[in-house]
């Protein structure tokens, strides 16, 4: 559901990707691992059109990624990607509720609908008990499965992963690895995550290995 091929990225005289392919299949987990500096965080920001590529095609769903701008782009990538970071970035403001409500509202569903999907995600998290607490409220690995919740409630193609157990110790780190995986086995959810940490990766589906720019 997701090729890219020969991906050229270039910040001045670096070149960060020197023609990267990568495919993803539906309901897949993927990971992607490496230094620091080997190309990952900007595929994936490529990948997720947070970033534009200098070269190279990006299909999702058999659209050609390359050739939406502005509004239609932000629209698909509203629709089709769910993303988690390292910082969660959630907003202060909001309860747990609301921070997950959020994309939905901007994608125009109605706003009862919204609430009632991500309360239902909120629950399936172990997040129920948690619905009107603020993020300052809740402790690192409850406030990334806030994240988690976000990211899925618009039923996305994918959810982009960028170092999501970075801020995490290792027992929450270890949990929201299998949590993917849980949710890819209730869902039929396709994961592609860059990490630092090859064990949790190895309980992806597939481990992919880049080096200076290329997937070795």
């Amino acid at each position: 559901m997701l090729t890219a091929t020969n991906i050229h990225k270039q910040y001045g005289q670096l070149a960060v990707l020197k023609g990267v392919d990568i495919s993803v299949n539906k309901g897949e987990v993927v990971s992607i691992v490496g230094s620091s500096g080997a190309g990952k965080s900007t595929l994936l920001h490529i990948l997720g059109t947070l970033d534009q590529a200098d070269t190279g095609k990006i299909v999702m769903n058999g659209q050609h990624i390359e050739t939406l701008s502005g509004k239609k782009l932000a629209a698909f990538r509203n629709k089709h990607i769910g993303f988690v970071f390292q910082f969660h970035h959630l907003l202060p403001e909001f309860t747990a509720l609301e921070n997950v409500c959020i994309p939905g509202w901007v994608a125009g569903t109605k706003k009862k609908e919204v609430v009632i999907r991500a309360t239902e995600l909120l629950k399936t998290l172990g997040l129920g008990e948690r619905l009107e607490n603020k993020p300052q409220q809740l402790s690192g690995g409850e406030q990334q499965r806030v994240a988690v919740a976000r990211a899925l409630i618009n039923g996305p193609s994918i959810v982009m992963a960028d170092e999501p157990t970075g801020n995490l110790d290792s027992i929450n780190a270890r949990e929201l690895h299998q949590l993917f995986i849980d949710l890819r086995n209730q869902f039929d959810q396709t994961f592609l995550i860059v990490t630092h940490n090859e064990e949790l990766a190895k309980m992806s589906d597939r481990v992919l290995h880049m080096k200076d720019g290329r997937m070795i």
